[in-house]
């Protein structure tokens, strides 16, 4: 699938700016956008804290927003991430055929990609300083939260 980084950088911004709303709800600073053919078909964010979800992540929350697509569409889409996708999302993205995903950072976090490229899925990490930044932020004033999210004893 093409990359374009011009359009990589608009879709991330939309996935940033999703996170930033999800952490001044009170919730984990995780954004997504999925894009088909160049239009956003949704975007989502994680709302596990606001909705009293153990499954809505960025990621999982975006696919649920956009409903019931078709195979295809899927499987010509690119779904966007602040985070690198925990092994639920890529989950999802296998089951769904989703064929790229571009990651803002995985320094914060990464368990995935290696699964991911390994069923074929490109993932591009663009180690972006905002979404860095943003993850480094909920590590420092929530930690707690964090472990939570990622289903880790502190």
């Amino acid at each position: 699938m093409r990359s374009n980084a011009d359009d990589d950088r608009r879709w991330l911004a939309v996935a940033l700016e999703q996170a930033q709303i999800g952490w001044d709800e009170g919730g984990i600073p995780i954004g997504a956008a999925l894009v088909h053919d160049g239009e956003l078909v949704s975007v989502g964010r994680n709302r596990r804290v606001q909705q009293g979800s153990v499954i809505r992540h960025g990621e999982t929350d975006c696919l649920e927003n956009a409903g019931r697509l078709t195979a295809r569409t899927y499987q010509a889409s690119v779904l966007y991430t602040t985070l690198s996708p925990c092994f639920m999302c890529a989950g999802t993205v296998l089951l769904y055929r989703i064929p790229r995903i571009v990651v803002g950072e995985n320094r914060t976090f990464e368990t995935s990609e290696e699964l991911l490229r390994s069923h074929g899925v490109q993932v591009d990490v663009l180690d972006d300083v905002e979404c860095h930044t943003l993850m480094q932020r909920l590590l420092g004033d929530k930690p707690g939260l964090w472990n939570e999210d990622i289903g880790v004893e502190p």
